[in-house]
C-alpha cells in the first residue's frame, strides 16, 4: 500500500563535517515500539507503517535507543527495514546506549523514575558507559535492529562513574571492529562533551560527529557553550524535542491537548520551564508570524530551527501521519532575518533540562 504522504525532494546534509550524508529532517522512533511502555507509544503495526511513509517521503535517517519501549523500538525499526527492502546502503540507522533495557516494556526504570536504582534491580553492568556495556549494548541492539552495523552509535548521557578513556577506546573499538561506522554524544554539558572529544584527538581514537541536544525555539540554553563547541569541533547537531514537545505546535491555550502531555512525566516536568521565561509569548508569537505566513506553528517552529547554521538535521517524532506530512513543509519555509529577531528576542534563561 502506498504512503499518504504525497513523495518530495528532501535535501541531504553532511553531518557535522563528517562524510556522513543524512536527509534533513531525522525521524525519531521513541513513538514506535509498546504502548505498555509509554500510553501514547505506536504498537508494532502502525511504527512501521509510520517508518515506510516517511521514507517514502524522501526521510532515510531514522534514529532509535535501546531503553525505548525496552528495545522494541529497535525491533520495529528493524522488521520496517527488512519488509520494506529500504536500502542498507541509502538509509542511515541511529541508535543510543546509556540507560538499561529493561526485561519488560511495562517494567520500572531510571527513564520513567529518576529515583530508580539499577544495580538493586538486578542490572548490575547493564547501564552507564563501561566497556562491557558498550559492547553488550551494541551486540543486542544490533539483533533487534537485524543489522550488521550501526551507522551512528551515540552515548545517551554522560556517565560519571566510568573513566573518559574507558568510554571512548571502548567506542574507537566497536567502530574497528565493524560494527559501528560513526559516534555520536547526546545530551550533556559542554565540558563534558569537550573532555570526550579533546580526548579522542589526541589520542588518535574515533571522534564524535554528531551532538543530539535538546534544543528549540524555547529553549536554547545550548547556546550558551554547547552550540559553539560544535561549531570548534565541526560536529553536528541534530536536536530533540526541536517542537519543545508539541508546545510550538498549537495555541497556548491548546497546550493541553496531546496524550503525551497529559501522560508522560518527563512533558509534565518541562512544560513549566518551557513555558516560562518568554516561552509563552513566544509561542503567541510563532502562532501570529504562521498566520502571516500561510503555514503551520509546527512548520515554522521547525523552519526556524532549520536556519540555525550548526544545526544538520532536527528529529521529529509524531504518531499521525498527516502530522508527519504537515512538518516536511517546514522545509518550504523561508525566515528573513528581522524574523527570526521576532522569535528570539523574547527569550529569558531557563533551568537546564535533560542533561544528568
Amino acid at each position: 500500500m502506498s504512503s499518504p504522504i504525497f513523495p518530495r525532494k528532501i535535501p541531504y546534509v553532511r553531518l557535522g563535517k563528517s562524510g556522513l550524508k543524512i536527509s534533513r529532517i531525522i525521524l525519531g522512533c521513541m513513538s514506535y515500539g509498546s504502548s505498555e511502555w509509554m500510553d501514547w507509544v505506536l504498537d508494532e503495526e502502525e511504527g512501521i507503517k509510520h517508518i515506510k511513509a516517511a521514507y517514502d517521503a524522501g526521510i532515510q535517517t531514522f534514529d532509535t535507543a535501546n531503553v525505548y519501549s525496552a528495545g522494541l523500538s529497535e525491533v520495529v525499526l528493524g522488521k520496517a527495514i527488512k519488509q520494506h527492502k529500504l536500502p542498507r546502503d541509502e538509509i542511515v540507522v541511529m541508535t543510543k546506549l546509556f540507560a538499561v533495557t529493561t526485561r519488560t516494556p511495562g517494567e520500572t526504570s531510571r527513564f520513567k523514575d529518576p529515583n530508580w536504582k539499577e544495580d538493586e534491580n538486578g542490572y548490575v553492568n547493564q547501564h552507564g558507559l563501561s566497556r562491557k556495556h558498550i559492547f553488550e549494548s551494541v551486540k543486542h541492539s544490533l539483533e533487534r535492529l537485524q543489522l550488521d552495523y550501526i551507522d551512528l552509535l551515540q552515548c545517551h548521557r554522560f556517565d560519571y562513574d566510568t573513566p573518559i578513556e574507558e568510554t571512548m577506546q571502548a567506542l574507537h573499538d566497536v567502530v574497528k571492529a565493524g560494527y559501528v561506522r560513526y559516534i555520536g554524544m547526546s545530551s550533556c554539558y559542554a565540558w563534558q562533551f569537550c573532555a570526550m572529544q579533546s580526548y579522542a584527538i589526541q589520542h588518535g581514537l574515533t571522534p564524535f560527529i554528531s551532538m543530539q541536544n535538546h534544543y528549540s525555539l524555547i529553549y536554547r540554553e545550548e547556546e550558551r557553550e554547547m552550540m559553539g563547541a560544535l561549531k570548534h569541533y565541526g560536529v553536528g547537531s541534530i536536536p530533540w524535542s526541536p517542537l519543545a514537545r508539541g508546545l510550538l505546535t498549537r495555541p497556548v491555550d491548546k497546550n493541553n491537548d496531546s496524550a503525551r502531555n497529559n501522560s508522560d512525566p518527563g512533558v509534565i516536568r518541562f512544560t513549566k520551564a518551557y513555558l516560562g521565561g518568554g516561552g509563552e509569548e513566544t509561542i503567541k508569537r510563532v502562532e501570529e508570524l504562521a498566520k502571516k505566513k500561510s503555514c503551520s506553528m509546527a512548520q515554522l517552529s521547525l523552519a526556524w530551527m532549520l536556519h540555525k547554521d550548526v544545526v544538520s538535521a532536527p528529529i521529529i517524532g509524531t504518531t499521525s501521519l498527516e502530522k508527519l506530512a504537515d512538518l516536511l513543509g517546514a522545509l518550504d519555509v523561508k525566515l528573513n532575518a528581522d524574523e527570526m529577531k521576532y522569535l528570539e528576542e523574547l527569550y529569558e534563561p531557563k533551568p537546564v533540562l535533560g542533561v544528568m
